[in-house]
């Protein structure tokens, strides 16, 4: 099975080879600043900027922080950035890829057969010697068509069932997940049931993936055997693909993603509340 992961030197002979990949810039942190601000200062040269909260969602709403986007949505921001479904692509944000995975999971899930995150992202493009550029392509002729629902997803109804019956784990920082703390959401706490897994502890100090051996042991330690009894959340569908590419990396593929999260779980006042 090809890697979901790609180095930057193999990303820097891809890009010179005859059928370079697309590549998608997904820079964005919760509170800013904005991607485009930091995209426009340098970039992967000939990648092209996709704005998670404008196109990579749906706007807030009942549905939590980040829904799903739509079909039409999707694919438009897509073809712009040039993607087609003969060309593989590669997406990477500035260093966790956190955001990037989003990407990669929203690809994966409307069928697109070769979608890859920059291991360590921008940091690790600059960490090779590789050049940034700061000139804007041209929108792209791509003629990628969404296809959605390749991936599998669970509802409020169904994440609260596998924390019940299967696996239900929750992305968020171990403060968030306490309550401790909670900057954006209703309520603070978790889903009664969810075990705490932190996806930064996915990661090494530089940003990339640790390896695959160690991400098998955590999974194997956080209880997970099945993944299609398992289902992983956040705050609002976004650093929960990161954990769905870690558990990938460590052969746990099929997982779901709850998209909602707690967003949405928590802004819903007969939805219970956990803490500790």
């Amino acid at each position: 099975m090809t890697s979901p992961l790609i180095t930057a030197a193999e990303l820097a002979a891809a890009l010179d080879s005859p059928h370079p990949p697309v590549l998608l810039d997904i820079r964005w942190q919760l509170g800013g600043p904005p991607g485009a601000e930091e995209y426009a200062k340098g970039h992967l040269p000939g990648a092209h900027y996709l704005d998670l909260d404008q196109e990579l969602a749906d706007p807030p709403g009942a549905a939590g922080r980040h829904p799903l986007p739509a079909t039409e949505r999707l694919t438009a921001a897509l073809r712009r950035a040039g993607v087609t479904a003969g060309r593989p692509v590669v997406a990477y944000d500035a260093g966790s890829s956190l955001s990037a995975a989003r990407a990669w999971w929203l690809l994966r899930w409307a069928g697109h057969p070769d979608i890859r995150v920059l291991d360590g992202g921008l940091a690790a493009w600059l960490a090779a010697g590789q050049p940034l550029s700061v000139e804007t392509p041209a929108s792209g002729n791509g003629d990628f068509t969404v296809d959605p629902g390749h991936l599998p997803t669970v509802d409020a109804t169904g994440a609260a069932e596998l924390a019940r019956t299967g696996l239900l784990l929750d992305a968020r920082a171990g403060e968030r997940y306490r309550g401790e703390i909670e900057p954006v959401d209703p309520r603070a706490g978790h889903v009664p049931g969810a075990t705490s897994a932190p996806t930064t502890e996915n990661l090494s100090a530089d940003g990339r993936f640790l390896p695959a051996t160690e991400l098998a042991a955590r999974f194997t330690t956080l209880g997970v055997t099945d993944p299609a009894h398992t289902a992983v959340y956040c705050g609002s569908g976004v650093t929960a693909a990161h954990q769905l590419l870690a558990l990938e990396l460590a052969g746990h593929k099929g997982a779901a993603l709850y998209p909602g999260s707690w967003s949405e779980w928590s802004a819903n006042p007969e939805n219970p509340v956990a803490v500790g």
